[in-house]
């Protein structure tokens, strides 16, 4: 089969939706002739291979300003270059990962041609509404504005689906007509094992042998670290612990600031980024881990964190209660609310056995993601048909 892949976010950026494309591109290459249409990672298009065998179709792109490596497709020209790609692929599907421009171009120009398309959304305004100084109201009126306009291009795929029922459920609830799929991203079980080995990247980055707490991802204003950090200086009130914060983003600077505020300082390790191949070592080398965030889809590093076999304290928000079960895999806690977050992290911090149980319970509940069961599933979704009537068979 020739897939067709499209991403408005892809490598190099870092965030999940850029993440589980180039991880289904990589697991669908095994068998599957895969292609990919994504932003370029310089101002004009060139076509290329990876080592695996996937040829990345980059587009023109510019860069998006304060966000530095974070680069889009602007719409001129973009309808051309989709069918181009159409035209010279000839793909079997599409499966786009947006609703963004250079995924809308795709979608349009694979119904031209009677391409059956498959759109996953990752989308979330609350994601960007943050960064848009209008106030309440007026992030409000943005807010309903983006879920419209993602509902009406959504409506011109064939199938939608969201990585949980509570994604699904927002996408439906904004106008896509459903049913939407809830169909996991997904997670590499042999990536992440309890036998990973903490010692080097505790030497390479300075996290000191002792209880650590550890936060996975961008630090970004919807991630909510500066809830985290309040509630860590309290944890230390009580309890010799670490925070250990992995990723990098628009925030580092206030949270740093924040942490010198509460007394945390040398108790606090900011990584910046770190390669994905050293993430289970950053896994390992964490006690609990937590989530703060109040706008997440599924979160990757959650799951990431569960297959480590750690248990997760999460806010009650979102989708996270999905994966955080309280007294199974962690515990949950009321949103913005540090106070509570750091009771839950002393109580497991304080516990090993605790710890221990319940990060077990959420390693079996990871195993429930298994990548290869959604990429299965993806691929059953990939040899279905419009009949012609207009419904769906499978071939």
């Amino acid at each position: 089969m020739r897939i067709l892949i499209g991403a408005d976010t892809y490598a190099p950026h870092v965030n999940g939706a850029s993440y589980f494309a180039q991880r289904l591109a990589v697991a669908l290459s095994a068998r599957h002739e895969v292609h990919v249409a994504a932003p370029s990672t310089r101002s004009r298009s060139f076509t290329g291979m990876t080592r695996e065998g996937i040829v990345e179709h980059r587009v023109r792109s510019l860069a998006v300003p304060g966000h530095p490596g974070f680069r889009f497709c602007p719409p001129v020209g973009l309808r051309a270059a989709a069918r181009r790609i159409l035209d010279e692929v000839k793909p079997d599907v599409v499966h786009v990962q947006s609703h963004f421009p250079l995924c809308r171009a795709l979608i349009d120009a694979a119904g031209e041609r009677g391409v059956l398309v498959i759109a996953t959304n990752h989308f979330m305004p609350e994601n960007l509404t943050h960064y848009l100084p209008i106030g309440r109201g007026g992030r409000t009126a943005v807010h309903e504005w983006a879920w419209r306009d993602a509902a009406r291009v959504f409506t011109r795929a064939d199938v939608v689906t969201a990585p949980t029922p509570y994604a699904a459920a927002l996408a439906t609830v904004a106008g896509v007509p459903g049913p939407v799929l809830p169909l996991s991203n997904g997670i590499d079980l042999n990536r992440f094992r309890e036998q990973a080995t903490a010692g080097e990247f505790r030497l390479r980055y300075g996290v000191p042998d002792k209880p650590t707490v550890t936060y996975v991802g961008r630090l970004d204003a919807e991630k909510n670290l500066d809830v985290v950090i309040r509630a860590f200086a309290a944890v230390r009130r009580g309890l010799d612990a670490h925070l250990l914060i992995v990723g990098a983003g628009a925030e580092r600077r206030a949270l740093t600031l924040l942490a010198a505020e509460r007394g945390v300082s040398e108790h606090v390790t900011f990584t910046g980024f770190v390669a994905d191949a050293d993430l289970p070592s950053a896994y390992a080398a964490t006690t609990v881990f937590v989530n703060a965030g109040t706008a997440e889809l599924q979160s990757l590093v959650t799951l990431e964190a569960m297959a480590s076999g750690r248990p997760v304290v999460g806010a009650d928000a979102a989708a996270l209660p999905h994966l955080v079960l309280n007294d199974e895999t962690g515990y949950l806690f009321p949103p913005g609310d540090d106070d509570a977050l750091a009771d839950r992290l002393v109580r497991l911090l304080g516990d090993p056995g605790l710890a221990a149980r319940l990060g077990r319970r959420a390693r079996a509940v990871a195993e429930q993601h298994d990548e290869v069961r959604t990429v299965a599933a993806f691929e059953q979704l990939y040899a279905i048909r419009p009949a012609p009537a207009g419904e769906m068979v499978a071939v």
